[in-house]
């Protein structure tokens, strides 16, 4: 295992041209203390867990101080925002530390959110509050438990410097690692100053690093894009099917390798909601849960825009012409085997209508789910554990008649079913209460056992773990008031 100083650097990001970047160091935070980490996400760059309990390591954590080998910059990138071209965005308070290489040969990027202010920062004060740090560090690593490609969270630091926000509240830093942080924005803010070669530059970069069977192509752009138009439709099937909503899909906060990346005013579905907006500031729904997977086109056509000056237009567009048809492909499969179902019309039949009648009743939806593991495909509508969620029983019992036939017609074994819908139906999320619990004790008495239990928790969700079945309840009626927005 790595210790701080046996720590290898690379910083590939950082050999660019400064045209993608500029290089800055953070901005100090007073006394930093540790909150919390991930011994998981450690355990990418083999440092030892040991070494936590080093101040040296907290103080590199806050950007206190720098690592040797470390090649601190802000990344500049541009981006669609609510659907309007921003030209110049970049890590406003964001600061890439570097890039680890850990023993298997994996790069990790080392990036440190709410570090202060960048050349980015549009007059913000670059800094990141406690609340958001805990519900980034916790659904990172929640995500990442599900099987959804991800950022992790390393750790959070915290300061009592004072940030103004609404209210003041105290600073903290996440540390977040990813292979890349490159964006679809990254790219764009190139195509609308007409540089054509920082394109191709970048484009060559992410190919030879993370798109390596793409090299040898005599012309390997068309296939990149047509690469990364399949992992956002199968990150986007990903999302729907276990009722996650980003909040913030903006084209800068897009990845090129179909990471969920930054965390800011999302949530999970409690009862079934088609148009749920977790998002206080998205007025209009532009980033409603139903609108995702066609936002997620529209910012492929956005990306397929700012490469083409790497192909023809007719080329680019038939890159990403696939996209409706493998998110629809990777959402019925999720889906299928949510619902223990073999591939057919039957199931996408079952599918839409059995979320029809979840909308209709208000249906919580991971519950739902879980306790559907259960179905008895002998008996059908009379499922109890599962009819009583629903208000209008009778609908329920005509769609629970048409499963069960189906089931019985496929020979599914429902035990067999059951242990393998288990697997896929997760019983533990990370509902907007549960995180707002953690946030009150941490911020009001710093008090972090709640974050620790959480991120134990729902590192195994779908394990039934019965010492925290009140983990699993509908939320309470006080949930109904919180409300996360873009400065959250």
């Amino acid at each position: 295992m790595a210790t701080l100083e046996s720590l290898q650097f690379d910083n590939s990001f950082a050999r660019l041209p400064e045209a993608y970047y500029s290089r800055v160091c953070p901005t100090p935070v007073p006394d930093p203390y540790l909150v919390c980490y991930s011994a998981e996400a450690l355990a990418l760059l083999d440092l030892d867990p040991g070494e936590m309990a080093r101040p040296e390591l907290v103080e590199t954590l806050a950007g206190n101080r720098l690592l040797p080998g470390m090649d601190a910059l802000a990344a500049l990138y541009a981006g669609h925002q609510f659907g309007h071209y921003v030209p110049q965005l970049g890590d406003g308070r964001a600061i890439l530390l570097g890039e680890v290489l850990n023993a298997a040969g994996d790069g990790w990027e080392v990036q440190i959110k709410g570090a202060g202010r960048t050349p980015y920062s549009r007059g913000g004060d670059g800094r990141a509050v406690l609340r958001s740090s805990i519900r980034e560090f916790l659904c990172s690593e929640a995500m990442h438990a599900l099987g959804i490609p991800t950022t992790r969270a390393l750790a959070i630091v915290g300061s009592d410097h004072p940030v103004y926000r609404e209210d003041v509240e105290t600073a903290a830093l996440v540390t977040r690692l990813a292979p890349s942080f490159v964006r679809f924005g990254s790219f764009e803010v190139f195509y609308y100053r007409n540089q054509v070669e920082p394109i191709r530059h970048l484009a060559d970069y992410v190919i030879a690093r993370y798109y390596p069977e793409l090299k040898s192509l005599a012309d390997p752009y068309p296939e990149f894009l047509r690469a990364v138009a399949l992992r956002t439709a199968e990150l986007m099937a990903q999302w729907q099917a276990v009722g996650f909503s980003h909040g913030v899909m903006n084209t800068d906060n897009m990845s090129i390798l179909g990471l969920t990346l930054d965390y800011g005013p999302f949530g999970f579905l409690d009862a079934f909601d088609p148009g749920f907006i977790c998002n206080h500031s998205d007025t209009g729904g532009r980033y409603a849960f139903d609108q995702q997977p066609d936002v997620a086109a529209w910012n492929l056509t956005r990306l397929a825009q700012a490469l083409v000056p790497l192909m023809s237009v007719e080329t680019a567009s038939q890159a990403i012409g696939d996209y409706p048809q493998d998110f629809g492909r990777a959402y019925l499969e999720r889906m299928g085997a949510k619902l223990g179902l073999a591939p057919g019309k039957d199931a996408a039949s079952l599918i839409m209508d059995v979320l029809q009648l979840l909308a209709q009743n208000h249906v919580d939806y991971t519950i739902f789910m879980r306790r559907l593991c259960d179905f008895d495909s002998a008996i059908g509508a009379l499922n109890a554990p599962l009819r009583d969620l629903f208000r209008d029983r009778v609908a329920f019992d005509a769609w629970a008649a048409r499963y069960g036939a189906v089931l019985r017609r496929q020979g599914s074994n429902d035990a067999e079913r059951a242990a393998a819908m288990r697997r896929v139906n997760p019983k533990y999320i990370l509902r907007n209460h549960l995180a707002e619990t953690a946030i009150r004790r941490a911020a009001d008495f710093r008090d972090y056992s709640e974050i620790e239990r959480l991120h134990r928790l729902l590192a195994r969700p779908c394990d039934e773990q019965p010492e925290f079945e009140a983990y699993a309840a509908e939320p309470p009626d006080w949930a109904r008031t919180i409300e996360v927005s873009c400065s959250s």
